[in-house]
């Protein structure tokens, strides 16, 4: 990303962050190859992340999908913080003039200090037999509101969970796409691993720097290999 631009979108994360308040995470990822990472952020507490922490399993979803292609953000998708705190989460597409993803600003606002609020008030004004049989949670979108979003090109069907580090990353990312498996990855035929590479594709995995590497000690291959699943996956 252009120094520049990084700058300019660094003073907007402390603005956002200040003016928002200490619910509201903002983040600027830097989505150069080498070294994707967050640059700038506010209220990390939410998320426990810092400056140097990885891009999201959901960025590199959102990135291998080609989102920005056809959406300049993506807002109001559900994100996980390492507490568990269900988040709000929203992410704008920084790009260059070639319309090319050069950074990501997301904000992820976490309401937990208002559900409790919430909670306390319901069981003051209803009986408690009567919120066992009618719980009342925000975390799931009602099939209505997945409809809307459908419409409305939103990506409802994302959860963001966030991570420390690159490697906790890529292992998340490679044991959603294997937990299925009844058998180690390393005794799977080529077929099968090759559906394995195409999921960790379109999860956008190859993104990171040393994920050929990483899957190709998960199967015990070279990562020859894993380059010629991936260009017969392209043809």
């Amino acid at each position: 990303m252009s120094p520049d631009i990084l700058q300019q979108y660094s003073i907007i994360v402390d603005f956002l962050g200040k003016t928002l308040g200490p619910d509201y995470e903002v983040v600027l990822q830097d989505l150069d190859p080498d070294h994707s990472q967050i640059v700038a952020i506010s209220n990390g507490h939410i998320s426990g992340r810092k400056i140097g922490s990885p891009v999201t399993d959901a960025a590199l979803q959102m990135l291998a999908s080609k989102a920005y292609k056809t959406n300049d953000f993506l807002h109001n998708y559900r994100g996980v913080a390492e507490d568990g705190h269900i988040l709000r989460s929203s992410t704008m597409f920084i790009k260059d003039g070639d319309g090319r993803p050069i950074g990501m600003l997301c904000i992820n606002f976490d309401d937990s200090r208002y559900m409790e609020l919430h909670k306390k008030l319901f069981s003051v004004i209803h009986p408690e037999p009567f919120l066992e049989a009618n719980p009342v949670s925000f975390q799931t979108p009602s099939p209505k509101e997945r409809e809307i979003a459908r419409h409305s090109g939103q990506a409802e069907a994302i959860t963001e969970n966030f991570s420390m580090d690159i490697s906790a990353l890529m292992q998340k990312i490679f044991g959603d796409a294997t937990a299925h498996l009844e058998t180690s990855v390393d005794r799977l035929n080529q077929h099968e691993k090759k559906e394995i590479i195409q999921k960790l594709n379109e999860k956008g995995l190859f993104q990171l720097k040393g994920a050929i590497s990483f899957v190709a000690r998960h199967f015990s291959c070279s990562t020859a290999t894993i380059y010629r699943y991936l260009s017969e996956l392209s043809n």
